[in-house]
């Protein structure tokens, strides 16, 4: 992804150097049949024109700025609407004019990712063109609906074909987002047997893919549900109800965001609860056991000062008692037993 830079002309095609070499797609259809291409020939897609009712020209990567342009040429695109196609880093946006709609939006890259990238599409009354940065086989079973002779698909209009890009598009988040449910769920289920802080990496990562997410699919709310209220004739009335539908969908999948994001910050409070629970285990047994201790030290302390009997009668006259180690052992041992049971009774061990 490059941003345009000021030493570009407007409508100039930057062709970032690290895009894919762009590959073509061509079906051609009707209700009647249709025909397929892998090449990039203008004088084969205007015989295609003329000979069938609808044209949908799929590229695969926006590194060939000759064929760009070419479309481009082919299809009557503004100079600034040919070079939004290779400017990558675009919010997801809709441009209607009275022969032409112009929707850009980002789509998983591959079937259960979570990255993201843009798809372009031009929707004209006889044609469609999309354009997608990397090959990721999103878009393989609608070639598999317009190969079908009974399919709906082929007997609609452009406005149709480019609403079913779109839903391919949109219900294709809902794999990557029930795998992220799952991972979640996992994450809740090792918690309690994990170390401290342990699981906050992954947790980090399910943050970051569902910021991702929602700022794909927030915008794409926008684009779908402007055109389910477009008036462009390119959309017909019964193509407008499938948009609605397909907006729906997009608000289920941003609802679904927002739980699994709400789920995220639950588990980062609950790891951090249960790692300061168990560091408050871990001190009351250490609290316990220095104040077990304490008394006894405070027992040792005593009979371990240098004081002379023989100096004064006062001066620890136990020294000289046949059973003065073993009382201070058993003294020192009752206090330690008396400790633990009044803990005990007050429930802190």
């Amino acid at each position: 992804m490059r941003r345009a830079t000021g030493d570009i002309a407007p409508g100039s095609l930057a062709i970032d150097p690290a895009a894919e070499p762009s590959r073509v797609h061509v079906i051609a259809y009707g209700p009647d049949g249709f025909e397929e291409s892998s090449r990039f020939d203008a004088a084969e897609l205007g015989a295609l024109r003329s000979r069938w009712p609808l044209l949908w020209v799929h590229v695969v990567g926006l590194g060939s700025a000759e064929v760009i342009a070419g479309l481009g040429s082919e299809f009557g695109l503004h100079p600034l609407a040919v070079a939004d196609i290779v400017q990558t880093y675009k919010r997801p946006k809709i441009e209607r004019s009275s022969e032409l709609v112009q929707i850009a939006i980002r789509i998983i890259e591959e079937p259960g990712a979570c990255d993201t990238e843009q798809l372009m599409v031009f929707t004209g009354r006889d044609f469609v063109l999309s354009f997608e940065e990397r090959k990721g086989d999103l878009f393989e079973l609608l070639r598999s609906r317009l190969r079908d002779g009974a399919s709906y698909t082929r007997r609609a209009g452009a406005g149709f074909l480019a609403y079913e890009i779109l839903d391919v598009a949109v219900d294709a988040f809902f794999p990557v987002l029930e795998k992220i449910s799952d991972e979640l769920e996992a994450i809740e289920d090792e918690l309690p047997g994990a170390k401290p802080l342990e699981l906050t990496p992954r947790l980090r990562d399910v943050r970051a893919q569902l910021l991702g997410l929602r700022r794909a699919l927030w915008p794409m709310r926008e684009v779908v549900g402007a055109l389910a209220s477009d008036p462009s004739p390119i959309f017909g009335d019964d193509t407008r109800a499938y948009l609605r539908d397909c907006q729906g969908h997009c608000a289920q999948l941003i609802d679904i965001i927002s739980s699994n994001r709400e789920l995220t910050t639950d588990l980062v409070d609950l790891q951090i609860s249960v790692a300061g629970q168990r560091l408050s285990e871990v001190m009351k047994v250490l609290t316990v056991m220095a104040t077990i201790f304490i008394p006894l030290t405070f027992v040792s302390s005593i009979y371990g000062m240098n004081f002379d009997p023989d100096a004064s009668p006062m001066n620890m006259p136990e020294l000289r008692w046949a059973y003065g180690y073993p009382f201070a052992l058993g003294a020192m041992a009752t206090i330690a037993i008396s400790l633990l049971l009044y803990f005990r009774r007050r429930n802190w061990v």
